[in-house]
């Protein structure tokens, strides 16, 4: 018998849009919680229409709406705040990215919810937080990418500061907004009441960042543009094999240095006084990177590869999307899982986050069509007859 996924029985309201929030309910759903998305019944949520289509079929949605059931409704209406109001009282987590005091604005305050459903976790994804003076102001992932201290570190020494070609802050801040939730609905069981997550975008993103914050606070450094190369540890960049390839080599464990170094024909550095430490070692990088650069110069990729993996040193090859898709690591992990599309086929997007041994997640289904669950939920779920939703459609509720 198929294992019950870890989440079933939870069901997560989700009206947020592009992608922070989106993405957090996707992820509570790959672990089987029952997630209705609720989208404005003209415009959907953006990323229907954002980045490249196929047939017609938008492959960010495709991706971000799997395993959601899709309801169409209005929000500022009074009739579709009581319908949420209604789906809120069976639900467990409502997952929201509006601007401050657009949901209190529409009578769907926390409090007001929490009269409906006193149970209930609310996720609250915004770029800046609820309160401070940035929070009424709107914002994406790519201002906590640059307010964060992220794009300033990133980049060449004697370039701009360079921003992600993709959603990192929002990826980050999704990632940290499914862990809230459910650890506010560990605490539930103790409690018995739901309670509220205000998620910044502008936060999870500087943790990841790690120590910085306590070495500017302890010793007044600010980190600059390094391009490729560490302040921590040396050598560690990207280097080109004869074959034109590019290997990525880190260096962060003491011992891996040492072999590095042998491995490429300079057994002598290692016994040097600077050689003792990742920091001492940065401060010679331009040595050691003509060392390891040069040797690897000399070699294809695959002997380089192949010394590395029998020096046990750490090397990977620089891989764009099409390579991931041959790599035998990735394919042994199922990372990228093929998907039933009703119009696309087969499709292979990235498989469940984690894996867990008992209770594993899966993908049931790519992102629906707009409003492709609404009578399912509004009849099955909450009982409106054909009169009632048809009414509904005419005055563009749902």
């Amino acid at each position: 018998m198929e294992a019950q996924p870890a989440l079933a029985g939870i069901t997560v309201v989700d009206v947020s849009t592009l992608f922070a929030g989106p993405l957090a309910a996707t992820i509570l759903g790959d672990f089987g919680a029952d997630v209705i998305k609720v989208e404005h019944p003209r415009a959907g949520d953006p990323a229907r229409g954002h980045g490249p289509s196929k047939d017609g079929v938008p492959l960010w949605w495709t991706l971000l709406g799997r395993n959601k059931r899709c309801v169409t409704l209005n929000l500022s209406r009074p009739a579709g705040a009581e319908l949420l109001r209604r789906l809120i009282a069976e639900a467990d987590v409502l997952v929201e990215n509006f601007r401050p005091g657009t949901l209190e604005r529409w009578g769907l305050s926390p409090s007001i919810l929490h009269e409906v459903n006193p149970r209930l976790v609310i996720a609250r994804v915004t770029a800046f937080g609820q309160f401070g003076p940035y929070s009424a102001r709107p914002g994406f992932g790519t201002l906590a990418e640059a307010m964060s201290g992220f794009a300033a570190i990133t980049g060449e020494p004697d370039g701009p500061p360079t921003l992600p070609p993709f959603g990192l802050a929002d990826g980050i801040a999704a990632l940290a907004t499914a862990q809230a939730v459910t650890t506010a609905l560990l605490a539930r069981h103790g409690t018995g009441a739901g309670q509220v997550i205000d998620m910044a975008i502008i936060e999870p993103i500087l943790t990841v960042l790690g120590m910085q914050p306590m070495v500017y606070d302890q010793l007044g450094v600010v980190q600059r543009r390094t391009g490729n190369r560490s302040v921590n540890n040396a050598p560690r960049n990207t280097y080109r094999t004869r074959d034109g390839r590019w290997l990525a080599v880190s260096t962060s464990a003491q011992a891996v240095a040492e072999r590095v170094l042998k491995l490429v024909g300079h057994p002598e550095v290692v016994d040097e006084p600077w050689f003792a430490s990742g920091a001492t070692r940065a401060g010679h990088a331009d040595e050691l990177d003509a060392m390891v650069g040069g040797w690897i110069a000399e070699r294809d990729a695959a002997e380089v590869v192949a010394a590395f993996e029998a020096a046990e040193a750490a090397v990977a090859p620089i891989q764009d999307i099409a390579d991931v898709f041959e790599d035998p690591q990735y394919a042994a992990l199922g990372t990228l899982q093929p998907v039933d599309d009703p119009v696309l086929g087969p499709v292979r997007m990235q498989n469940v986050l984690y894996r867990l041994s008992a209770t594993p997640g899966r993908i049931r289904w790519t992102g629906p069509p707009l409003g492709a669950h609404n009578d399912e939920i509004y009849r099955g779920r909450l009982g409106l007859t054909g009169d009632e939703l048809a009414a509904l459609r005419a005055d563009g509720v749902i």
